[in-house]
């Protein structure tokens, strides 16, 4: 009975880890969805829901947290050697702020999701972009003004021509999120929100 307990323990852990670890090609979207399927599934509802493209909502990630479910952004330090506070509460796949995940989950009703659960990190970058349409007037397929907003929020973007490295960032989200769509492209056949059942 013991061992059966410990077999079951360590297939949970196995279930987890493997279920929240990177995955191995994140510069490919058919692989990540080749070894993320549900995923896939996650990203499609929230562009049917929020009208954001799948290939944005994965660049967007892919810069804030390299696909990286406890990202954090690495701490300040003192004298150049004491590790000190983080400089933002940014967490979890979309790398969102404690703030804006309130926000979120207050307009939404989605008041269970969690920063490092893919599913729910999608439907935020859905959430944020089509407020972003609405407040900035800026296209939910306009990659490079969409980040430029994710990055610096609503009430910064307009001065985001005197921040070079916002401006790099965003080129470089631009960039990849054209890339994404190219390779989408080849395998949608492949990909189906049919394939199994999701609520």
């Amino acid at each position: 009975m013991k061992i059966l307990k410990l077999n079951f323990l360590f297939l949970i852990i196995l279930f987890i880890s493997a279920c929240s670890s990177v995955p191995k090609n994140t510069a490919n979207s058919c692989s990540i969805f080749e070894e993320r399927y549900f995923w896939y599934k996650h990203a499609k509802k929230s562009e049917k829901k929020w009208g954001t493209p799948v290939y944005l909502q994965l660049a967007i990630i892919k810069m804030e947290s390299s696909f990286d479910w406890l990202a954090k952004p690495p701490r300040q330090k003192l004298f150049k050697v004491i590790p000190y506070k983080r400089p933002s509460s940014s967490f979890g796949y979309s790398q969102a702020v404690k703030g804006t995940w309130k926000q979120y989950k207050n307009e939404t009703g989605n008041k269970y999701a969690v920063r490092s659960r893919f599913k729910d990190s999608v439907d935020f970058i859905g959430w944020y972009t089509n407020k972003t349409e609405k407040i900035l007037k800026i296209s939910r397929s306009d990659a490079f003004n969409q980040y430029v907003a994710y990055h610096e929020g609503w009430g910064n973007y307009k001065n985001y021509k005197k921040n070079k490295k916002v401006i790099n960032l965003a080129k470089r989200v631009e960039k990849q999120s054209n890339i994404y769509k190219q390779q989408l492209l080849e395998c949608k056949n492949s990909l189906s929100t049919s394939k199994y059942i999701i609520f």
